[in-house]
């Protein structure tokens, strides 16, 4: 009995595998002259060869434009892993170029402060102090500087100024040739009495003119303006760098008239008179004039 059923499941076998290889023929024929068009031989083994390439080939399109195009972003769960990859990639730049840029700008803070020598108090410098705080920081008793430290603060003023001399940038200024500075013609800042003088020993750089409240402060030459800013010692400030290695400086000012990199003409307004910054007692002009880096007495080239 069981050779007889195997005997029959195996002629089964070879019959199915026989009807594979049968071929047939698939004709095209006119309906109204029943002539054949045309006429194809197939066999079960071909067709499933033809299904089975076709639905290969589908898939491996499918997963072609899955892979390598913008549409697996629209596939439900798919799209929401991309989009939470892409904005990881794009919170990470952004946190690079903040940390680049807050680098830069305190560069430029304390590039700023050691041009002019002058350092900003502890108190202000701390973040969170409150509004009170600071409208009493007059009343804050001033730390003793020593005479070493002042010699130092000194020194590191005359070369951070003195390499803004050297390397401010270049413009095609009339008349840059390297000239002594009597040869030099210098509009005052402003006419009015000096009530401070040019004392080199006792750190102060420049002279202090008086002169009435909302006196314009004019440009001693011409130049390009190099620092336009607030500090907490000297209030509002204006640097221009002139030709022949001079810079000159403006402080206290009330308000200031120009920006950094602003070409000037000398003569033309850039400040209003001030009492502005820790470091002063009434209205007045606090200006400065150096030379190839170092400080000279503007007593000696202008007639205030």
């Amino acid at each position: 009995m069981e050779d007889l059923e195997g005997k029959q499941g195996s002629s089964a076998w070879q019959r199915w595998r026989a009807s594979l290889n049968n071929r047939y023929r698939m004709s095209v024929m006119n309906e109204d002259t029943f002539e054949e068009v045309r006429s194809f031989q197939l066999s079960l083994m071909n067709v499933y060869l033809a299904l089975s390439s076709i639905v290969v080939l589908v898939a491996l399109i499918v997963v072609v434009l899955i892979a390598f195009t913008p549409l697996k972003k629209y596939l439900p769960g798919f799209g929401d892993v991309v989009a939470r990859e892409e904005l990881m990639e794009l919170s990470s730049e952004i946190t690079s170029l903040e940390r680049e840029l807050e680098a830069q700008t305190a560069y430029a803070d304390n590039f700023r402060n050691l041009l002019l020598g002058k350092y900003q108090s502890v108190l202000e410098s701390q973040q969170g102090i409150d509004s009170a705080a600071l409208e009493n920081l007059d009343n804050i008793e001033e730390v003793t500087i020593s005479a070493e430290e002042m010699q130092l603060r000194r020194e590191m003023e005359l070369e951070s100024v003195g390499a803004a001399a050297r390397n401010a940038r270049q413009q095609p200024i009339s008349g840059s040739r390297d000239i002594p500075l009597e040869q030099l013609f210098f509009v005052a800042p402003i006419r009015g009495e000096i009530i401070g003088g040019f004392e080199l020993d006792e750190n102060h750089n420049g002279v202090d003119i008086i002169a009435a409240k909302g006196t314009a402060v004019k440009a001693a030459m011409d130049g390009f303006v190099i620092l336009s800013d607030y500090t907490y010692d000297t209030g509002y400030t204006i640097g221009i760098q002139h030709q022949n290695g001079v810079i000159s400086f403006y402080k206290h000012n009330q308000e200031l008239l120009k920006e950094v990199g602003s070409f000037v003409k000398g003569g033309e307004a850039i400040a209003i008179i001030g009492n502005t910054g820790h470091q002063t007692t009434g209205p007045h002009l606090h200006f400065e004039l150096w030379w190839h880096g170092i400080p000279v007495d503007p007593v000696d080239y202008i007639r205030f």
